[in-house]
Formats: C-alpha cells, structure tokens, sequence
C-alpha cells in the first residue's frame, strides 16, 4: 500500500497496544536506513540508533522488566505479565540517543533534527502497516540503561521507540483548530 505523505500525516497513530507479533530487523533496518533523509542542519545527523529486534528482543525483555518495573520480584507471575505486556507485546524496538553539542544552538538543532528523523520512522513505518510508540520513560537517563546502550558521556537517550503491529487501530485525538495557534503578522 502506497500512502500520500498527506495520507500518513493524517492517518498515523500511535500504537500503545501491539498485537506481539514481531517485527522483521530487515524491515525496522530498512524504515531507520530511508528515515536518514530528516532535515538536519549542517548534514550532522546527530542520532545514533540501538536496535533490538529478533533474536535479541528477550535482552531488551529483561533489561525494560529490571529498570521499569521496581521490585518486579515481588510481584506475582500474573501481575508481573501484566505489567511486562507494555514491553512484550511490541514487535521491536529502537533506542534513539543523539549527540549534545556543548554550544546550545547546535544542541537544539541536533535534537529537532532527531525528532525530524523519528517523524520520518514513523511515517515510513506506517505506509508498511506498522505501527510505532515513540516513549520517553524515566529511565532512559539510568546509569544502567545507558550503560547497556553503550551511551557516550556526550550523548543523550532521546527515545525508547517500539515497532509492532496491531488488531485495532486508535481513534484519533482531537486537534487545535488552527486558529488557536496560528496568528497573523502584523506591523
């Protein structure tokens, strides 16, 4: 299915409940490849991606349940499920660091070019059917997870991004009218 950019501007929806059927990495490599053509000043492309997807989705499993769930061990095996079906059901996932420049400039327009860049996945994601959830959990700044990313001391974890596909699509969320944030220039 071939989209309008219009088309997937407008239909696109974030996905907050997938269906667990994985993602291929061919396809979440692919959609991270074409998105490379974001706006960025300079040409810096300032984002660095950490993909888990396949054989690797059970690491990223246990690294989400022992940072986002406190005293997962206490927890019964059905709560625990419950609580893990926000991590287990997305089909992959992709963990967004970007470059923060020491110069403030530079580090705004770094992190509006990765969020240009996270647009791109999405809408590319979307004219293939799968959905997205660009989330941004308390620990992405943990000292572990950083860790586990491999994050340089001048980098930032932007994003946990997760891929999947889905049974049920959302309904949309009222927007603004234009008028209330748009005013015309006057003299």
């Amino acid at each position: 299915m071939t989209l309008s950019v219009r088309d997937a501007v407008l239909q696109r929806r974030s996905i907050k409940l997938f269906n667990g059927q994985q993602v291929e990495k061919e396809a979440v490599l692919g959609i991270l490849d074409e998105a490379k053509w974001a706006p960025n000043h300079g040409n810096r492309q300032p984002w660095r991606i950490v993909v888990g997807a396949g054989e690797q989705l059970p690491k990223v499993h246990e690294l989400l349940k022992n940072l986002a769930i406190p005293k997962w061990e206490e927890l019964s095996e059905e709560a625990l499920a419950t609580q893990m079906k926000k991590f287990t059901l997305a089909g992959a996932y992709a963990f967004v660091l970007v470059t923060e420049d020491v110069r403030q400039k530079e580090r705004l327009e770094d992190y509006a070019a990765a969020s240009c860049y996270l647009q791109n996945v999405q809408l590319l994601a979307w004219e293939k059917g799968i959905g997205t959830c660009w989330k941004t959990p308390g620990f992405l700044d943990n000292p572990k997870f950083r860790e586990a990313l491999k994050a340089q001391p001048h980098e930032r974890v932007i994003s946990m991004f997760q891929f999947g596909y889905f049974d049920e699509l959302p309904k949309a969320r009222v927007r603004k009218e234009l008028t209330d944030f748009v005013t015309e220039f006057e003299i």
